[in-house]
């Protein structure tokens, strides 16, 4: 065995499933609403409650930079099980230092919070986190009045100087490669001397449905928001400075964690149901009922669950997923899997995520047989026969659940470091072999672990193809 394999990560052999899934599947909060809870809750007058908050990698990273800038967290339990986090509001401090991570809502969301603090703060992260643009939220801060030193990079690593407050005003901001950038200034606006105007320039606006989020959550806090979809001007946004309510939310499912559990019924012809989906929801992984329906499989809907039928058909699509990036890997293993061709568009800025998403996805989905090509915007997949191999993940966890929905009906599809979906859907492993043996499945509940769940692959593991952690990236 050479030193390359010798220090390789573990290789998860991903499960084939026996027939057809039948399982009921609790799937953890959402992340997008668990950060943008514990921002606005920072920033209260008053303390407040977060239950049943997801707990993983980018939520914890999201806690312990606010800790470290004087927030108080106490974390408890609800008296019918589950997390509660209670939020203690202070007067936010530096000189601290943040761990983003890789995690784009804790380094674009916390910035404007550092801008607000007395002191420095100094965000550092993982190696891809440094590749990944933070240019729309410096610049704008700037613009609004904060010091921030980041060599010019337009990225992390950098420092934020806070004076305590901020003057804020009206700014311009091109979030075509991220609408994170519009949701981090929006976050911390009521707090700004003079509220916040948000102006879009660029072309395109992803992930729309996530700043419908931030400004839903916003107004439930108290904020006074003017958007768009009020018939205000199209791509602006303005909230007036003022104080915001403690509130006490409870986190709904992570809908967009739920898409490998729901591909496994539209794969297998199965049957899957989520305890909790909401009826009215401002989450992107709502479009699953409507995107895997087109691909073949169909569902129902109470006040209790969702509950989600494969047909025995898996039918090729042809669509838009601009609003509903994050979603793309899962639905392109489906696709993989499917009768007819797929075209997927409206994902450009999907380069600049965990990894270049639409390269990687290319490569190991092509390594595995199927015929895939990048567009200038999305990704053209063509089935064919599909085999076993090795499906690298470069450190994605959406790649990584992708791999799973493609193990389901390939034999021998060995995932890289599963682990890593530990980022946003703790006990990925142990849930999904859970699912495939039917019953109730939650987390914490599976037996096993990652460890068991995850095994040394046989033979050396191959060396990165492209010298590197990211796909198709230098």
């Amino acid at each position: 065995m050479s030193d390359s394999a010798a220090h390789s990560p573990l290789w998860w052999a991903a499960p084939t499933a026996p027939g057809a899934v039948d399982a009921t599947v609790t799937v953890p909060g959402s992340k997008s609403v668990t950060n943008r809870a514990l921002v606005l809750a920072a920033h209260s007058a008053e303390p407040g409650w977060v239950r049943r908050p997801l707990r993983s990698r980018d939520t914890v990273l999201m806690a312990e930079a606010l800790r470290a800038m004087g927030v108080q967290i106490d974390e408890t339990v609800n008296p019918d099980g589950g997390e509660a986090w209670r939020i203690i509001p202070a007067g936010l401090h530096g000189p601290a230092t943040v761990d983003v991570g890789n995690a784009g809502t804790v380094m674009r969301f916390l910035p404007p919070v550092a801008a607000l603090a007395d002191g420095p703060v100094r965000f550092e992260g993982d190696a891809r986190a440094y590749e990944r643009p933070l240019h729309g939220v410096i610049d704008a801060l700037r613009a609004l009045g904060a010091r921030i030193d980041d060599e010019g990079r337009g990225s992390l690593p950098l420092t934020v100087y806070g004076a305590g407050s901020l003057t804020g005003g009206a700014v311009d901001v091109d979030a075509s490669s991220s609408s994170q950038f519009v949701s981090a200034l929006l976050l911390s606006g009521p707090r700004f001397n003079k509220g916040l105007e948000v102006r879009h320039t660029g072309r395109t606006l992803p992930s729309l449905p996530h700043i419908r989020m931030t400004v839903d959550m916003l107004r439930k806090a108290g904020a006074r928001v003017d958007a768009a979809e009020d018939g205000g001007e199209r791509n602006v946004w303005r909230v007036t400075p003022g104080a915001l309510l403690g509130r006490d939310l409870t986190v709904e499912p992570d809908l967009s964690n739920a898409a490998p559990f729901l591909a496994a019924a539209l794969v297998t012809g199965g049957r899957v149901t989520v305890p909790g989906w909401p009826r009215r929801t401002t989450q992107p992984g709502d479009a699953l009922r409507e995107i895997f329906t087109r691909m073949g499989g169909a569902y129902e809907q109470s006040d209790r669950a969702l509950t989600f039928r494969g047909t025995g058909r898996v039918r090729g699509i042809t669509a838009d997923l601009g609003a509903v990036g994050e979603l793309t890997p899962v639905i392109a293993a489906v696709a993989a899997l499917a009768e007819e061709e797929s075209e997927l568009t409206g994902i450009a800025h999907l380069r600049l995520h965990e990894t270049d998403r639409l390269a990687a996805l290319t490569k190991e989905l092509g390594a595995l047989g199927c015929d895939v090509s990048e567009t200038a915007d999305g990704l053209r997949i063509r089935p064919r026969p599909l085999h076993g191999g090795e499906f690298r993940t470069y450190d994605d966890h959406r790649l990584a659940t992708a791999a799973a929905v493609l193990g389901l009906a390939v034999e021998g599809v060995w995932v890289e470091n599963v682990a890593t979906t530990g980022k946003t859907l703790p006990d990925f492993p142990e849930l999904w072999t859970a699912m495939l043996g039917g019953g109730d499945v939650a987390e914490g509940d599976a037996t096993g672990g990652a460890a068991s769940a995850a095994s040394a692959r046989p033979g050396p593991a191959p060396g990165p193809a492209d010298g590197g952690g990211t796909a198709g990236r230098g």
